[in-house]
């Protein structure tokens, strides 16, 4: 058995397949492609797919990490070639290695982000504001989540959670090149965007691309 690592870029419609369709989506792909997948023990034996760090709806990506387990000598290049022969539009395997490097090391995520605002006065206006308020550590948001079988709405102090957000603007769109916390409880980069829109009273079309993700040390995760 070898345990090997994908790389999937999710970019154009493919963006509003959710994680649970995702899921589906890779268990037909690699029964199509003709992998022979490790099966897990027990009652009820499924293949072994892992999506390190499901990404949420909405959202594009340049590489999610897939780990699978198969049972025979095919090639990572045979792998990579045989998936994306059966893959739907917008879902594409850009890479294929032996899964080496434990989940457990991902720290930080790097995302580029785009919020469109009606002018070019109104974009510069956001990035000097939401500077101002990652600086003073004020941003915070609500997140609801559970507790047992309660749904509770709980604070999330936002600036403890970005080790870095660079701003810039292009026209009338603000460009965010943000590191955020991918490990532990991660950062999910809409509920940064939408705390900065609600605290400085602006309602902008929000594109989010992850690009890479970032071990405490800052290397590169493979």
């Amino acid at each position: 058995m070898r345990a090997v690592r994908l790389w999937i870029k999710k970019e154009g419609r493919a963006k509003y397949i959710s994680h649970l369709d995702m899921n589906r989506c890779f268990t037909r792909a690699v029964r199509r492609a003709g992998l022979a997948l490790w099966y897990t023990e027990g009652f009820n034996p499924h293949p072994y797919l892992n999506f390190l760090t499901p990404l949420s709806l909405g959202q594009e990506s340049d590489g999610e990490p897939l780990d699978i387990r198969i049972e025979d000598d095919m090639t990572d290049a045979q792998i990579l070639r045989r998936m994306n022969d059966v893959l739907p539009e917008g879902i594409t395997v850009v890479r294929v290695h032996d899964a080496v490097t434990k989940p457990a090391q991902i720290a930080f995520a790097r995302y580029s982000i785009g919020i469109e605002l009606p002018t070019a006065a109104a974009a510069q206006a956001f990035c000097e504001k939401a500077r101002a308020l990652l600086l003073r550590g004020e941003l915070t948001a609500e997140k609801t989540g559970k507790q047992g079988k309660r749904k509770v709405v709980k604070q999330v102090r936002i600036c403890d959670k970005v080790q870095s957000a660079a701003f810039r603007t292009e026209g009338q769109c603000v460009l965010l090149d943000a590191v955020l916390q991918a490990g532990g409880e991660p950062l999910n980069p809409a509920l940064l965007t939408d705390a900065l829109q609600k605290a400085i009273g602006t309602d902008g079309l929000v594109r989010i691309r992850r690009r890479e993700f970032l071990t405490a040390d800052m290397q590169s995760f493979s």
